[in-house]
C-alpha cells in the first residue's frame, strides 16, 4: 500500500503534548493503537512537511 492507495479504514488521530515535554500522535484503527512520540523539533518537521503537502494537494486540486 502507498501514499496514492486509497483504503476504507476508519481510524481516530490525536495529537498532543505528552507529559514528558514530547509531542505524541495517537492513531487507533481497527483495534489497533499506535502511539508516535516526537521531540518538539521533530514535531515542527512534520507540521511543516504536512503544510507543505496540503500546499501542493491544493495546487493539484485546480
Amino acid at each position: 500500500m502507498g501514499i496514492n492507495s486509497e483504503r476504507e479504514i476508519e481510524a481516530n488521530l490525536q495529537i498532543g503534548p505528552t507529559d514528558h515535554g514530547m509531542v505524541r500522535i495517537f492513531v487507533e484503527a481497527g483495534g489497533q493503537e499506535i502511539p508516535m512520540d516526537f521531540d518538539p523539533d521533530e514535531a515542527e518537521e512534520i507540521a511543516q512537511e504536512i503544510q507543505a503537502a496540503a500546499k501542493t494537494a491544493r495546487a493539484l486540486a485546480r
